[in-house]
C-alpha cells in the first residue's frame, strides 16, 4: 500500500479485488447524536461566507492562508475500513470519505491527501501536526470534544457530515440465532480497538451471565478475517460497514447484518480546537455540498443514503 494518496471523486460501493482481504478492510467509531451543537466558540450549524471583498461563492477565502497557499489539506485516515475508506486494487485510496472529501475540495480549492495510520495513532499525528484534520469514520462524541487532541487546547472541534450506528456481522445463516446484543454472551465477539463497537462488547460483557470472548483488533478487517475463519462467532462493527461486506463479501454469500443499528451517532472531520478558521470553512463547504446536491449524488452512488444529514453541524455528537 502506498503511505500517501490524493482522494479521488470514485466512489466506494464498487467490489475492490479480494473482499476478505482487502475490500471487507473496515473501520469503526461509534457514539449518540443529539441536536444540539456544544463545545467552545463552535458555530453549532450556522455556515459561514467570506466576509470583505471576496465574492459570496468563494469559500476558500475562509481557510487559513497557510492552507489557501499550500493548496491542500492534509488528512489522517485508518484506509482499511471499506467502504467508507480503503485502498482499490491499484492502491488509490477510495471510499464514501474520499469521495465527500473530493467534493469539498472541489468547493475550497484545495486538494484533500489521505495519508494512511492506524486508528488509534491519528489523534497523536493531528496532536504533532502531521495531519491538518482526521476523516476516518470517526463519531463525533462529547469525550472526543474534549479528549481527541489534548494538547491543542483541550480537544478537537468535529464538522459532522454522515451518520451511521454499529451492527452485528454474523456468518450467513446465522447459526449461532443472534438476534441483538443480549444473545452475545458466551460467544466469540470481535470488534476494533479504540471504537464505540469495543465499547458496546465491554458494555454487554457487563451484563452476561457467561461472558463474552473478546477479540480485540487493530484493524477492523481483522476482526472480518476472524469471523470469516470461524474464530468469531460475530463482530460489531459500523452499520455501512457491516452492510458493505453482506452484499460485498463472497458475493454475499458468506455473511449476514442482524438484529437493528446501534446507536446512530454522527462522523465527524476532527479539527484542532485551536484551528476554528479551517473548521469553519468544512463546515460551510459541507453545507454548500449538502445544498447544491453534490452530497446526496456521493452518498447515492456507494448506497449509503441512509447516513445523510441535512445540516452541517458541529460537535452535535454527545
Amino acid at each position: 500500500m502506498t503511505p500517501r494518496t490524493t482522494a479521488r471523486g470514485n466512489r466506494r460501493l464498487a467490489a475492490a479485488g479480494s473482499l476478505a482481504a482487502a475490500a471487507v478492510l473496515l473501520l469503526t467509531a461509534c457514539g449518540d447524536q443529539t441536536d444540539d451543537a456544544s463545545g467552545g466558540d463552535a458555530s453549532e450549524g450556522a455556515t459561514e461566507e467570506p466576509s470583505g471583498d471576496a465574492p459570496a461563492d468563494d469559500l476558500s477565502a475562509l481557510l487559513p492562508a497557510d492552507i489557501r497557499e499550500s493548496g491542500r489539506i492534509e488528512v489522517g485516515s485508518d484506509i482499511a475500513y471499506a467502504p467508507i475508506e480503503y485502498y482499490d486494487e491499484n492502491d488509490e485510496v477510495t471510499g464514501i470519505d474520499p469521495a465527500i472529501a473530493a467534493a469539498l475540495g472541489e468547493v475550497l480549492g484545495v486538494e484533500f491527501v489521505f495519508t494512511n495510520g492506524t486508528f488509534d495513532g491519528l489523534v497523536l499525528g493531528m496532536n504533532s501536526g502531521r495531519y491538518d484534520v482526521i476523516m476516518s469514520a470517526m463519531t463525533d462524541t462529547a469525550e472526543r470534544q474534549q479528549g481527541v487532541s489534548e494538547d491543542a487546547e483541550g480537544g478537537a472541534d468535529f464538522v459532522n457530515y454522515f451518520q451511521a450506528g454499529s451492527s452485528i456481522l454474523v456468518p450467513a445463516g446465522n447459526p449461532e440465532g443472534i438476534g441483538g446484543v443480549e444473545d452475545l454472551c458466551g460467544l466469540a465477539v470481535a470488534a476494533q480497538q479504540g471504537t464505540a463497537n469495543e465499547a458496546i462488547v465491554e458494555e454487554q460483557q457487563a451484563a452476561c451471565d457467561e461472558p463474552i470472548e473478546p477479540i480485540v483488533n487493530d484493524v477492523d478487517s481483522d476482526s472480518i478475517t476472524a469471523l470469516q475463519t470461524g474464530r468469531a462467532d460475530a463482530v460489531i462493527t459500523d452499520f455501512p460497514v457491516a452492510l458493505y461486506n453482506e452484499r460485498e463479501a463472497g458475493g454475499g454469500e458468506l455473511f449476514e447484518v442482524v438484529g437493528e443499528q446501534m446507536d446512530a451517532a454522527p462522523y465527524g472531520i476532527a479539527v484542532p480546537k485551536d484551528n476554528p478558521e479551517l473548521r469553519d470553512a468544512l463546515q460551510a463547504a459541507m453545507q454548500r455540498i449538502i445544498d447544491d446536491g453534490t452530497y446526496a449524488g456521493v452518498l447515492a452512488e456507494w448506497g449509503a443514503e441512509t447516513g445523510a444529514i441535512t445540516e452541517a453541524t458541529v460537535n452535535a455528537g454527545s
